[in-house]
C-alpha cells in the first residue's frame, strides 16, 4: 500500500479511537490524566516557557487544559490555540474554556499531518500529543512551517518502557494472557504512547522535518496512577499499552479479566505508599527544537 494511502487510513482509524471509545474512557479518568502528567508538563515549560504576548499552538491538546494554561501564560496581549484530531474533545475544550471567560483562546479541529496552518506562531507546544501521528515528519514539519523563523517547539514525551514500569508491568502481565490480535472492528489508537521514546528516533524526525537546535531533557519525575489499590488496577486496564491490547480484544475476553485484574493487582502492589496513594517512577522527554532563523 502507497505510504500516503496508509497514513490517510492510519488517520482515519485513530481518530474514530479518540473520537469514540478513548473519548470516554479519557473523560473518566482525567483527573488522574492531568494530576499525573502536570510534573512533567511543569517541569518542561520552566525550562522554556513561551513568552507573553506570544502566539501559540498546542498540539493535540485534549480537553485544553493545556491550552487554556498556555493562554494565561501569554497573556492577553498574546493567543493559545489548541488543535486536535478528536472532534468529542474540541467541543469540550471549547464548552470548558468559555467558562474560564478567557478570551485569548481557541480550538479548531484539525489532523496536523495533513494541515498546513493559515497562522504563525511563536512557540508550539505538545503535551503528550505528538507520539500518536501514523506520519510524525509531516505533521511536525506542519508545525514547524507554522511557527516563525526562530520559533520554538516544545513537547513532552514518554521515554521507554523499562523507565515507567508501571506501564511496563502492566504490558507484561496482559501479555501472558493474550497477544494484539491480527483483527480487529475496534479502532486502534496510532502508534503508540511509545514511539518516540527512543532519543535517536526523535531527533532523526525532527532533523527530517526541518528543525535545528533540537534537545532533549530527562525528566525523572514520580507518577500517581491511582487514589489506591483498585483504582490503579482499572486506570491500567482502561488506558495504555496493556489496556489497548484489552480493547481491541472487546468482549471476547471478558471471562479472563478478572484473573488478568488480579495479576495486574499483585504487579502494581509494590507501589502503594502509605496514605494508600498508587504512585510509580516515570520518565519523560521534554524535547525542544527551533524552526531556522
Amino acid at each position: 500500500m502507497p505510504d500516503a494511502i496508509r497514513i490517510v487510513e492510519d488517520n482515519i482509524e485513530a481518530t474514530e479511537a479518540w473520537n469514540g471509545p478513548l473519548f470516554d474512557i479519557w473523560i473518566e479518568y482525567r483527573d488522574i490524566v492531568a494530576e499525573s502528567l502536570q510534573p512533567h508538563e511543569d517541569a518542561a515549560l520552566a525550562v522554556t516557557p513561551p513568552q507573553e504576548g506570544d502566539r501559540v499552538l498546542d498540539i493535540g491538546c485534549g480537553l485544553g487544559d493545556t491550552t487554556v494554561r498556555l493562554a494565561r501564560t501569554v497573556g492577553p496581549t498574546g493567543h493559545a490555540h489548541g488543535v486536535d484530531v478528536a472532534e468529542r474533545m474540541i467541543e469540550t475544550a471549547v464548552d470548558e474554556a468559555a467558562e474560564t471567560g478567557i478570551d485569548n483562546v481557541s480550538f479548531a479541529v484539525s489532523d496536523v499531518e495533513t494541515t498546513r496552518f493559515d497562522q504563525v506562531f511563536d512557540y508550539a507546544f505538545s503535551r503528550m500529543g505528538t507520539m500518536f501521528f501514523a506520519n510524525p515528519v509531516a505533521a511536525l514539519r506542519n508545525v514547524r512551517e507554522g511557527l516563525a523563523p526562530g520559533g520554538l517547539l516544545n513537547m513532552v514525551v514518554w521515554r521507554r518502557k523499562l523507565d515507567n514500569e508501571f506501564m511496563h508491568r502492566a504490558e507484561t502481565v496482559v501479555a501472558e494472557y493474550l497477544d494484539e490480535p491480527e483483527e480487529s472492528d475496534v479502532p486502534r489508537c496510532g502508534p503508540g504512547p511509545f514511539s518516540m521514546a527512543n532519543a535517536d528516533t526523535v531527533t532523526d524526525i525532527l532533523k527530517h522535518a526541518g528543525y535545528e537546535d533540537i534537545r532533549l531533557a530527562r525528566q525523572d519525575l514520580r507518577y500517581k496512577i491511582g487514589h489506591d489499590l483498585e483504582h490503579a488496577v482499572r486506570f491500567n486496564m482502561a488506558l495504555g499499552p496493556a489496556a489497548e491490547v484489552l480493547r481491541l480484544w472487546g468482549d471476547r475476553v471478558d471471562e479472563i479479566r478478572p484473573k488478568i485484574a488480579d495479576d495486574l493487582r499483585k504487579a502494581l502492589a509494590d507501589f502503594v505508599t502509605d496514605g494508600g496513594e498508587v504512585v510509580a517512577p516515570s520518565s519523560t522527554w521534554a524535547v525542544t527544537a527551533r524552526a531556522p532563523r
